[in-house]
């Protein structure tokens, strides 16, 4: 058995996150991408492989049953007469998105995703193309820019510890199609940033997550933008 395998089988089980045994080995490839290309480039400032296990891999993995239920589910609907996801696609931004994470773990999981990771430090978007290349994701791209700058459009708009609610929002709010959510996962309750919202965001959702062999608080925000109204 590889490294840390039996960690990361243990912690699926935790999760009751079913994938299939390539992608177990995918996950277990990627974490050594991230162990090598750090030793050089600095992606992470978590070092051991017991933590990044937790850290990062378990941590991001925490949030692909949540996704899965919210691309689903009727009841996440974005907002009452608008169609929730087309026929194309469906596209997921993950914004900062550093070593890949969550980003490169979600499309590891969800290869139905389009999944984009952007971010402002070349190496770190370098990374993730070179993550996407050797383990073989053709749904995966690593973006070097700032997300204010993006023209694209995308139905899911994630972030993993990235900046406050208001600023996640607003610098990624032009590349959020009509319809959209944000997925924000954050530490504890975030009561002061979710009161510091502007109005044209709705919290729709928090959800408690419990990460394997992590000893923290963790939680998603959900939201979308308000309706508009018109004259």
């Amino acid at each position: 058995m590889r490294a840390w395998e039996a960690e990361l089988r243990a912690g699926l089980a935790d999760l009751s996150l079913t994938i299939d045994e390539a992608q177990v080995q995918r996950l277990l490839d990627y974490l050594e991408l991230i162990q090598k290309w750090n030793k050089v480039y600095n992606l992470t400032a978590v070092r051991s492989p017991a933590e990044m296990m937790t850290h990062h891999l378990l941590d991001s993995l925490a949030v692909v049953s949540p996704l899965r239920q919210a691309l689903s589910e009727p009841c996440l609907a974005p907002a009452e007469g608008v169609e929730k996801f087309g026929a194309l696609p469906v596209r997921l931004l993950d914004v900062g998105s550093g070593a890949g994470l969550p980003g490169v773990v979600i499309a590891i999981c969800c290869p139905d995703l389009v999944v984009d990771c952007v971010d402002a430090v070349a190496k770190k978007a370098a990374f993730v193309r070179q993550a996407a290349l050797l383990l073989g994701l053709s749904n995966l791209r690593g973006l070097h820019a700032r997300v204010e700058s993006l023209t694209d459009q995308y139905d899911v708009i994630s972030s993993r510890a990235f900046a406050s609610l208001g600023d996640f929002v607003g610098w990624s709010a032009a590349a959020l199609r009509d319809g959209g959510v944000w997925l924000a996962m954050k530490g504890k309750y975030p009561v002061e940033e979710i009161a510091a919202l502007p109005p044209s965001v709705i919290v729709f959702h928090v959800e408690q997550l419990s990460v394997p062999g992590l000893g923290a608080e963790r939680c998603i925000v959900w939201m979308r933008k308000a309706p508009s109204v018109s004259g």
